[in-house]
């Protein structure tokens, strides 16, 4: 599911996702909401994003057994969480964070383990697995350019988050970002792949100067973009009952500081209320660019 809105209006998607009864190592309950606006200066909106649940079931075709459901469905659940900031102006932004989107959520579905939890070999197997599902984008949008010129050099950043139990990958490439909220804490799990984050990294800058650095908007790694290959970061977390998950583009951070965000995110009762709040912040500030935000709340049963 991807969502496009015309300037002026927003769109959001809410609900939630209940686990089916059944025992498992631990049982998740995750509600969400989501929403992605153009802002307030440009007519297209490129970004992107995707909430999806992955459920295993199985369809009896034939047997024996008189009383044989033809549908079983396991307690086992995943959650899939998508956002996506394309670029490339009116070349292909937006057709590229679409196409990644579209690339992760196939993926997903016909070759990702999903059902595998994450401790030892298994951590592995699925951080490899997201790793793939990224430079599978990668390779597609760079196909589909080479295919249409007018579309050479469209990339998009891509923030992946995937869940099961109580285990949560994080899959990145870009500026677009993920944090945490626990415990009144705010915790930035993605680190940008931008200029001015290797600047402060290395210590030349400070992250209060960076805020207002003129290339910050600069990015060193993309899905997509001028030449193939994308450098991938993989985070792990363990979650906690009602940790908060935020993914969100960098129309959001760009605007509202982390210290706001969290003002808001401790305040979060209504996630659709506080997603539309978060993304009300940015339009109050000018919103120069595109502003997307998610929203999961993950509480173990």
């Amino acid at each position: 599911m991807s969502v496009a809105v015309q300037p002026g209006s927003d769109e959001a998607d809410t609900g939630e996702f209940p686990t089916l009864p059944g025992p498992v190592r631990a049982r998740t309950e995750v509600r969400f909401a989501g929403a992605t606006h153009p802002g307030k200066v440009r007519d297209r909106n490129e970004d992107q994003y995707l909430i999806a649940k992955l459920a295993k079931s199985m369809r009896i075709c034939g047997s024996s057994l008189p009383d044989a459901e033809t549908l079983k469905f396991s307690d086992e659940e995943g959650y899939l969480v998508v956002v996506a900031d394309g670029m490339g102006g009116v070349a292909g932004g937006k057709e590229a964070s679409a196409l990644a989107i579209r690339t992760v959520e196939s993926f997903v579905l016909d070759a990702l383990k999903w059902f595998l939890h994450g401790e030892g070999h298994e951590q592995s197997t699925l951080s490899a697995e997201l790793r793939h599902a990224l430079q599978r984008a990668d390779h597609d949008i760079l196909q589909k350019a080479d295919r249409e010129p007018r579309l050479h050099g469209m990339g998009t950043t891509l923030t992946v988050a995937y869940s099961v139990g109580e285990d949560i990958f994080i899959a990145h490439a870009g500026d677009s970002r993920a944090y945490l909220f626990r415990d009144d804490h705010l915790e930035r799990i993605t680190s940008d792949h931008t200029l001015v984050q290797l600047l402060v990294d290395h210590g030349a800058l400070s992250p209060e100067d960076a805020r207002e650095h003129p290339r910050r908007h600069v990015i060193t790694n993309v899905v997509g973009g001028p030449s193939p290959g994308v450098q991938v970061d993989i985070q792990r977390r363990k979650l906690n009952d009602g940790d908060l998950l935020l993914l969100c583009t960098d129309g959001l951070t760009e605007e509202v500081p982390e210290s706001e965000i969290s003002t808001m995110l401790a305040r979060a009762t209504d996630l659709n209320a506080t997603v539309h709040g978060l993304i009300d912040a940015a339009l109050t500030k000018g919103a120069k660019d595109n502003v997307t935000a998610v929203l999961a709340r993950y509480q173990m049963k």
